[in-house]
């Protein structure tokens, strides 16, 4: 388990900037999770994401904001780290989910 930060605004409403969100390392994506990622072409660079479907390479991923998003559409299939279904700061609370 790790806490991360939401920087930006990619992923609003579910998750505003500042949110913090518990993430299980080891945990299976499915569609509609909210994922920490990471991208072969930018590798140093992580990501909060809605899991969207998987793919070969690995998973197509979309921020909740789709006009404020660099995702999938712009980086191809991320490699998912993770899996957060918990906001504990601000709003501590489960984080809402979406169907595919």
């Amino acid at each position: 388990m790790r806490r991360v930060r939401v920087r930006g605004r990619s992923m609003t409403p579910a998750l505003a900037e500042g949110d913090i969100v518990l993430v299980r390392s080891r945990a299976a994506p499915r569609p509609g999770d909210v994922v920490l990622v990471c991208w072969p072409a930018r590798p140093a660079q992580l990501s909060v994401k809605r899991a969207a479907w998987p793919e070969e390479d690995g998973w197509y991923v979309l921020g909740d904001n789709g006009l404020d998003s660099t995702d999938s559409r712009h980086l191809g299939p991320a490699r998912v780290l993770g899996v957060a279904r918990w906001r504990l700061w601000p709003r501590p609370g489960r984080i809402p989910g979406v169907e595919w």
